[in-house]
C-alpha cells in the first residue's frame, strides 16, 4: 500500500514538469503527507490542469466520509470489479504528484520508516482516480485514491505493494478522459516500473502525521 508519501516541489515547478496549462493549486510542499490531506493532482478537462483534491476516495453514491478513510489506495488487479473504484477508473483518472513515499520494514519487534524515490531524484506521477461527491449540506468534495501494484523486484525487500508509478510516456493515455479502453488501461497497470529506485532509512518521527518539514526525509544516523 501506499499510506504516507512527500510532494517537494512548488506548484510552479510541478507544473512545468507535467506540461499544465492551468494551476487551480495553491498547496505547499508538504514531506509528511497523510490520508485526507489535500494533495496536488493533474488532470485532463480539455486543457491539463493542476488542481487539488482530498486524499481518500468518496464515492459519488456514499452516505458519509468515512469510508474516505479506508479508501486510500485502489488495488489494479481488482480496480474495475471494485463498486467504489470502477466508475472512476473508467471515467476520472488522474496523476497524484510525488516526490517519494514512505515505508515501513520490519526488523526485529521494530517497525523502521525508509523514504524511497528515483534514484535521479526527479519527481513523479503516481496512477489516481477520482471521484465527486455531495455533501448532505449541498458542497461539493472532490477526492481521490492512489493506484497499488505488487511490488517489483526492487521493492520486495521493503513492503510486497507499491504505488504504480506512470512513465512520462504513458501520462497522456492515462488522463485522456475519452479513452475507456479497460484492457489497455488496465495493461498500463500492469506494468511494473523499471526506472531505477532508491532508499534510506529516515527518522521515526515521521510516524507522527503532525511533523512535516525537511528532516522527515533525511537519512536517520543515529548519535555516536
Amino acid at each position: 500500500m501506499c499510506g504516507r508519501f512527500v510532494r517537494i516541489k512548488t506548484v510552479q515547478e510541478i507544473a512545468s514538469i507535467f506540461a499544465i496549462e492551468e494551476i487551480e493549486s495553491n498547496l505547499d510542499p508538504s514531506y509528511n503527507i497523510t490520508p485526507r490531506q489535500p494533495i496536488v493532482v493533474v488532470v485532463e478537462e480539455g486543457k491539463k490542469k493542476l488542481v487539488s483534491m482530498q486524499w481518500g476516495l468518496i464515492p459519488h453514491w456514499a452516505k458519509d466520509d468515512k469510508i474516505a478513510n479506508k479508501l486510500i489506495n485502489a488495488r489494479a488487479e481488482t480496480i474495475e470489479q471494485k463498486p467504489s473504484f470502477r466508475d472512476s477508473f473508467v471515467k476520472r483518472r488522474c496523476i497524484i504528484v510525488a516526490d517519494g513515499f514512505y515505508e515501513w520494514v520490519k526488523r526485529g519487534n521494530k517497525k523502521i520508516p525508509v523514504y524511497i524515490k528515483l534514484k535521479s531524484e526527479q519527481t513523479f506521477g503516481m496512477a489516481g482516480i477520482y471521484d465527486i461527491w455531495k455533501t448532505p449540506e449541498g458542497n461539493v468534495r472532490t477526492t481521490c485514491t492512489i493506484v497499488t501494484t505488487e511490488a517489483n523486484a526492487f521493492m520486495k525487500g521493503i513492503h510486497h505493494r507499491m504505488p504504480v508509478i506512470l512513465v512520462p510516456e504513458l501520462y497522456e493515455v492515462w488522463l485522456d478522459p475519452k479513452n475507456k479502453d479497460v484492457e489497455q488501461l488496465k495493461g498500463i497497470l500492469k506494468r511494473l516500473i523499471t526506472i531505477p529506485l532508491g532508499f534510506h532509512e529516515v527518522d521515526s518521527q515521521v510516524n507522527s502525521g503532525h511533523i512535516n518539514n525537511e528532516s522527515c526525509i533525511e537519512p536517520f544516523r543515529e548519535d555516536e
